[in-house]
């Protein structure tokens, strides 16, 4: 599978937001740059408060034609009719939530830096593979994703591979050759104008 000429955007909600501005802020972002796909990645873990930031931004998606998938909450994914669901325990539970979620629905699996879990959750049934961070930090313990690791996959592998986390100017540029997608979070929402900010990375595409 040829890459497209350029990844396309996927991007990751603030962890934590107010439900009467962020829509807004949202769907502004959403005019101006065209998003494959949003994905609801909220600290919180109650069912209620997942459920309103969930209605509250698939009307902003769904108008817009753009999926929107959940982070972990298989059941809720589905009983609130979103696209699919974001996995983070790389493989292990792909064909599980396939049974579940049935053929329409999207999968992805976070896979972090391994190689072996992509492979395994794209054998699995996933319909993307997310590698980050894509360089060193602070958080965590410090590992990164090497980009041979895109450069491979883009190589051998046909299932979708996302780049994510540590993402810069610079990253950016030498990972857009090998990777399908790149999925901004923080990198966003923490800018004053997120919409400009997003254009500024993207300009790094080259």
């Amino acid at each position: 599978m040829e890459l497209p000429e350029k990844p396309q955007l996927y991007l990751i909600t603030p962890p934590e937001f107010e439900l009467s501005s962020f829509p807004d802020v949202l769907a502004r972002v959403l005019d101006t740059h065209k998003v494959a796909c949003v994905r609801l990645e909220l600290a919180a873990r109650d069912e209620d408060t997942v459920s309103r930031a969930a209605d509250a931004l698939r009307e902003v998606t769904h108008a817009r034609d753009i999926a929107l998938v959940l982070s972990d909450h298989s059941v809720l994914a589905d009983r609130l009719g979103l696209d699919g669901v974001h996995l983070s325990d790389a493989a292990r539970s792909v064909r599980e939530t396939r049974k579940l979620l049935g053929e329409d629905a999207i999968i992805g699996s976070f896979c972090g830096t391994s190689r072996h879990d992509g492979m395994s959750a794209g054998e699995a049934g996933a319909d993307y593979i997310c590698f980050g961070p894509v360089a060193a930090s602070s958080l965590g313990d410090g590992s990164y994703v090497a980009q041979e690791v895109f450069e491979w996959w883009s190589e051998f592998i046909e299932v979708p591979v996302v780049a994510e986390g540590g993402l810069d100017a610079a990253r950016i540029a030498q990972l857009t050759p090998f990777t399908d997608f790149f999925a901004f979070g923080q990198e966003v929402w923490s800018a004053e104008y997120p919409a400009q900010r997003l254009g500024e990375l993207l300009e790094a595409m080259g």
